[in-house]
């Protein structure tokens, strides 16, 4: 099924501000959370939808690109069934946390009111690793298979922590897996909270440690990660692939990795965004009188007319042959071809003669038309 657009999704228009979408998004929030609608898979996908739509406008890059792409600028943001709840409440845990009364949640979705504690979920670190990309495979898009160093959960306990599976309730936090601290101010009693020491907010404790990862539930290891590189990316651009980072201790939520586009130099072309730029050298007999050339392109190479009285520096643009557009709908840039003369430096006794012999003609004589003069106008249309 068509996702429908993120701003109906919220009611708000494409000049909501941030106060504004977060102001709909609180009133869906509440509307639809899972506590106020057990069972309901209804409410728990409109609550997805919701938080899905806010992510995307409540972020200044995310918004851009899809006001500019639409869905199609979102692509391999979401998994088919949209954003995960456990992303979902630490994404967002503060408006949930002022929705209702500053109590949190129990568990993955919490106990709904003031009475329950937020209970830690863990969440893997990110890892980042750089991906070198030529022009030709930035032109098709290519899958680069990538050794990578990272923690992955323990085979041996299948990431418990513990050698028989089993766990206790932490006898400090009682499973709640926060700790309550009373102290006097000036003010009078004030209470804090915090993640519990003893299991570090999971609400529960390993008795029998497994020998492998000594309790953690994770190890390091190295995976190959197979990392899908779409077309039209430039360097410096950022991809993210969700859950393929480091694991959680014991079962959380394991982190992204985030790939960062190298873009290789290359001994032909040169890149601006879309568009490419070639130097192609001509003979002056090709200038004078005409002819045609061979252009290589990322495709293979194609032949350009050159006109009679073509001058040195003439810009051809060949439409369509440059790099795709990134999330473009199949738009491509194209290839500028800048046509110079090749004047040689050497010349022998008979070619002095023959150039000496041609310039006491009229024609060979420099007698540039208005046109030919303005310079800086070329120029001008070159770099625009």
């Amino acid at each position: 099924m068509a996702k429908r657009d993120y701003y109906e999704v919220l009611g708000v228009d494409k000049n909501a501000t941030p106060d504004e979408l977060k102001k709909a998004y609180r009133k869906l929030a509440l509307q639809y959370h899972p506590d106020r609608n057990p069972g309901d898979k209804e409410a728990e996908e409109k609550f997805k939808e919701a938080a899905e739509a806010y992510d995307v406008l409540s972020n200044p890059d995310k918004k851009a690109r899809y006001d500019q792409f639409g869905m199609a600028g979102m692509e391999g943001s979401y998994g088919q069934g949209g954003m995960d709840m456990n992303d979902i409440f630490s994404q967002f845990g503060n408006i949930f946390g002022d929705l209702f009364g500053g109590g949190g949640f129990r568990g993955s979705f919490g106990g709904f009111g003031g009475g329950g504690q937020q209970r830690r979920v863990r969440q893997g670190s990110n890892l980042r690793i750089k991906v070198p990309l030529t022009l030709e495979e930035i032109d098709q898009g290519c899958e680069k298979k990538i050794k990578v160093s990272k923690y992955i959960p323990c085979k041996t306990c299948s990431g418990t922590g513990s050698r028989d599976g089993k766990t206790e309730t932490c006898p400090q936090c009682h499973g709640t897996g926060v700790v309550v601290e009373t102290r006097r101010t000036m003010l009078g009693m004030m209470q804090t909270q915090h993640a519990c020491p003893t299991c570090g907010g999971d609400g529960a404790v390993v008795k029998d440690k497994c020998h492998d990862c000594h309790g953690d539930g994770i190890v390091k290891s190295s995976e190959v990660i197979t990392i899908k590189i779409p077309a039209g990316v430039q360097d410096g651009m950022q991809l993210s692939i969700q859950g393929q980072g480091n694991a959680a201790p014991r079962g959380g939520i394991p982190g992204d990795l985030i790939v960062l586009v190298e873009e290789q130099e290359h001994d032909t072309f040169e890149r601006q965004e879309a568009n490419l730029y070639y130097n192609a050298f001509i003979t002056f007999s090709q200038a004078a009188l005409g002819g045609s050339v061979e252009i290589p392109t990322l495709s293979g190479k194609v032949k350009i007319k050159i006109d009679a009285g073509t001058p040195s520096g003439r810009v051809v643009r060949l439409r369509g042959k440059g790099l795709p557009v990134f999330n473009g709908y199949g738009q491509r840039g194209d290839m500028l071809v800048c046509l110079n003369v090749w004047i040689p430096k050497k010349l022998n006794k008979d070619e002095k003669s023959t150039l000496e012999e041609l310039c006491s003609h009229d024609n060979f004589q420099p007698n540039p038309t208005k046109q030919e003069r303005g310079f800086f106008d070329k120029m001008k249309e070159i770099f625009n």
